[in-house]
């Protein structure tokens, strides 16, 4: 199955508050999470058990390069990585992501060699407390309509996140301007898009190994 052309991303998860809004729907859940809250653990420790099982068996079965682990949201992460959702909390305080989701997620996190987010534009007053969860590697920056694309407030981002790395998405002509102007934040993954052509990636790939020199 190896054969250095491509690889097979991990998938995320569908545990913690997930795996409850699949069974009850968004609404049914957050109120559960006030008048059914021992239904409500139970529900994720059942998805913490099914999810490790599942989880445990696609390690088994794809192939890892150079021991680490594919992935589509930060291309690749040294040991067996696994990718967690926090939607359920973009919609709730950070009081709520401490009591219900923190927990959850490091207990998996734990149970591997660490995981990666995705936060989306209306989850962004996540990114302190996500930023401090044990074993977490990175954290991807999504983009959603009626929110400031995330390279453009990644001044912003960056320094909320701390060391934490981040990933976002960037048109070609928008990273190309910050990258000629020598004005590329550090300690993030650029998944640039909208690439004319292989020669242009090319050029552009020689310009980001000469940056810091």
């Amino acid at each position: 199955m190896r054969l250095g052309k491509f690889g097979i991303s991990h998938f995320i998860l569908i545990d913690s508050l997930n795996f409850v809004f699949e069974l009850l729907g968004a609404t049914e859940t957050y109120m559960s999470l006030e008048e059914h809250p021992e239904m409500i653990r139970r529900a994720t420790d059942f998805a913490f058990d099914l999810n490790v099982q599942i989880q445990s068996t696609f390690f088994d079965m794809a192939p890892a390069l150079d021991g680490g682990t594919y992935s589509n949201m930060v291309q690749w992460v040294p040991g067996r990585i696994v990718s967690e959702s926090l939607d359920p909390f973009h919609m709730t305080s950070v009081d709520y992501f401490e009591r219900w989701g923190r927990e959850p997620i490091e207990r998996i996190f734990a149970r591997f060699d660490g995981g990666v987010v995705h936060i989306h534009g209306n989850g962004r007053h996540l990114l302190e407390a996500a930023c401090t969860l044990k074993g977490l590697k990175a954290i991807f920056m999504g983009d959603d309509m009626g929110f400031p694309l995330a390279f453009d407030i990644l001044d912003e981002l960056r320094t909320r996140a701390g060391d934490m790395p981040l990933v976002m998405q960037v048109d070609f002509d928008a990273f190309t301007d910050r990258l000629n102007s020598h004005n590329l934040t550090g300690g993030v993954f650029y998944k640039v898009q909208g690439v004319p052509d292989v020669a242009a990636a090319n050029r552009c790939m020689e310009k980001v190994r000469q940056y810091r020199v």
